[in-house]
């Protein structure tokens, strides 16, 4: 079943003009991805802190981010043969993502890079063998050894998005009704096992309750008259009922737990992502034209030490 991230999530489905002019366009819902997107956003991830004298094996690292995103369509279909059925189509845009540290500087005196990320989004029609409607697939590979497609729904709305709050908290692993919440969520709360408060000078209590509040200042004070809002899993939804999945390096795996039939105990392996981006259409740019605006928010869970922990990013970006 999908996790409250992607439950909480309701959206009604608009006919007419609207949905009739995006489907138009062979990319679909995907049609205003193409171009340059810039941004900032915001980057938490729990993650292994080994070594004596530290006391615990975890570190809550944040970020200010400043975030390019680049897509380009692929020119023509793209064929996937079939056996069961006849063989499909789909449309492709592939994408280039780049996220730097806003507030600190690498050996070179610019913002360090703390995340690159290539992948693509896809359109999939509705199939009878499995018999999924429409969909769409974003297929990644991370640097650090993970890669994943993602499949799940899009949807076009009338007005702005609506946010529901994104948890930090660990929970044991597989469990999520089994919480840990730590000291370090709280910024009041001295630690060496955070990032420097002087590293994060505009992150307050309320962006580590819910990340997802920085979305909400991203889109307070503009007119947002459609938005379409692409949600996808590593794990199955329903609808769709199919497609995902992940992959580690074995690093990031590692070995089997000393209990038998206990947790995996790896390194810091991925063991789901769910995201949601919203693109949205802006009539009251300064210059009088009409913009685009993309926000996203992305949750990875990260298994080790018997809790998964929740790694969230949130940006809001611009097309240029």
């Amino acid at each position: 079943m999908p996790t409250q991230f992607l439950r909480d999530f309701h959206l009604t489905p608009v006919s007419g003009r609207i949905a009739s002019a995006v489907s138009a366009n062979p990319l679909g819902p995907l049609a205003l991805l193409p171009g340059t997107w810039k941004g900032t956003g915001f980057n938490q991830i729990w993650r292994p802190f080994p070594g004596a004298g530290r006391g615990q094996p975890r570190f809550l690292e944040l970020n200010e981010t400043i975030e390019t995103l680049e897509f380009t369509e692929v020119p023509g279909e793209i064929v996937n043969r079939g056996l069961l059925q006849p063989d499909i189509t789909f449309r492709v845009v592939i994408y280039d993502q780049t996220i730097q540290d806003a507030n600190v500087l690498g050996p070179n005196g610019a913002p360090i890079v703390i995340h690159f990320e290539r992948g693509d989004w896809r359109v999939v029609p509705a199939t009878t063998n499995p018999s999924n409607p429409a969909t769409v697939v974003r297929q990644a590979s991370i640097l650090h050894g993970v890669t994943f497609p993602a499949q799940g729904a899009a949807i076009v709305t009338l007005g702005p998005p609506t946010f529901k709050t994104a948890d930090i908290t660990p929970f044991e692993a597989g469990n999520p009704g089994n919480p840990a919440r730590f000291p370090e969520q709280v910024l009041a709360n001295a630690s060496q096992s955070r990032t420097a408060l002087g590293d994060i000078p505009n992150i307050v209590q309320a962006d580590l309750d819910d990340p997802n509040s920085l979305l909400s200042r991203g889109i307070a004070g503009k007119d947002i008259t459609e938005t379409t809002t692409l949600i996808v899993s590593s794990e199955p939804l329903n609808p769709p009922s199919s497609g995902g999945g992940i992959g580690n390096i074995a690093f990031l795996v590692g070995t089997t737990g000393p209990i038998p039939g206990a947790p995996p105990d790896p390194n810091a392996a991925v063991v789901r992502v769910d995201a949601i981006f919203w693109i949205e259409r802006i009539i009251n740019h300064p210059d009088g034209r009409g913009a685009f605006q993309l926000q996203y928010s992305q949750r990875v869970l990260l298994r080790f030490n018997g809790l998964d922990w929740p790694h969230v990013s949130v940006a809001t970006l611009q097309k240029i």
